[in-house]
């Protein structure tokens, strides 16, 4: 973080960028709109759910969630519609729009700035940075999500955060400063091959890990994850994250109380050389 950045509020000559996701946020519009496709040209040809969920080894209640817009129509699906509507290839047309989207509605104008950063600040309290964690890691914890989430789902996800990972080795470098408080360590999911990667990754001249202590937590640093980034145009963005709830802004008021908030927790955690000998010494105790 740069000097002084905590008493720093940018002023933006544009509108600030506020969006809340929640549970109930919409799927993307192209699911909704093929899967209205889907059912129009079912509903014509008189052709029923049943018929379609056997032509396509689904199950007539898939079938329903994916005319609702609900899950993606899948390129099976709109085969197997294409034929028995006799839609000549206008069905099956939609398989180029309806990809699969690599991450969460609710993460998805995050990821689309975070490419954009010359800066990254983060503040974790449960689990390892996405932009930290290696492969296995990242395919335990996405792969135990709550609800379930389909073995492509999973494989895709994985892919798409270990693709993410090549900003740390972007040019220019993107500095990067990250605090993990003591539990990130010492989650049921991290391992060896995890901690190894973060020491290793604590090298590179253009990030920082520290670590915050449980005798050293601070009350700032029990109010949840959070993460700041500065893209290329000096633009200022806070990204905080909930159970079912997330905040992605630029609103220089909620910018000023993560840097506040976040200033606070660095200055008690532990140095970059200390964090690393913590490290070593979880790694030496397995």
């Amino acid at each position: 973080m740069t000097e002084g950045m905590h008493a720093e509020v940018y002023q933006s000559e544009v509108a600030a960028v506020s969006v809340q996701y929640n549970a109930s946020s919409p799927s993307p519009i192209n699911w909704r709109y093929s899967g209205n496709q889907l059912k129009r040209w079912r509903t014509k040809a008189n052709v029923t759910r049943e018929e379609l969920a056997a032509a396509s080894n689904y199950s007539p209640d898939t079938i329903k969630s994916m005319e609702q817009g609900v899950r993606m129509p899948t390129p099976r699906v709109l085969d197997a519609a294409d034929e028995l509507c006799h839609a000549e290839g206008l069905l099956s047309a939609a398989k180029d729009y309806v990809k699969r989207e690599p991450f969460p509605a609710r993460a998805q104008d995050f990821m689309l700035y975070e490419r954009e950063a010359v800066s990254i600040w983060s503040y974790e309290t449960l689990l390892v940075p996405g932009l930290l964690q290696t492969k296995a890691y990242a395919t335990a914890l996405i792969g135990n999500f709550s609800p379930p989430l389909d073995e492509e789902t999973v494989e895709e996800r994985v892919a798409a955060r270990m693709e993410r990972q090549e900003l740390l080795t972007r040019k220019p470098p993107v500095a990067c400063s990250y605090v993990l408080h003591e539990a990130v360590l010492r989650g049921c999911q991290v391992d060896r091959e995890q901690l190894l990667h973060l020491l290793e990754l604590g090298k590179r001249n253009n990030i920082t890990i520290q670590v915050l202590p449980f005798d050293r937590a601070i009350p700032a640093a029990l109010g949840g994850p959070m993460v700041m980034l500065e893209t290329r145009d000096h633009e200022r963005f806070a990204y905080s994250t909930g159970q079912s709830v997330s905040q992605f802004t630029s609103d220089p008021a909620v910018v000023s109380a993560h840097i506040e908030r976040l200033s606070m927790i660095r200055t008690v955690a532990l140095g970059p050389a200390e964090s690393a000998s913590f490290i070593e010494r979880m790694v030496n105790a397995l």
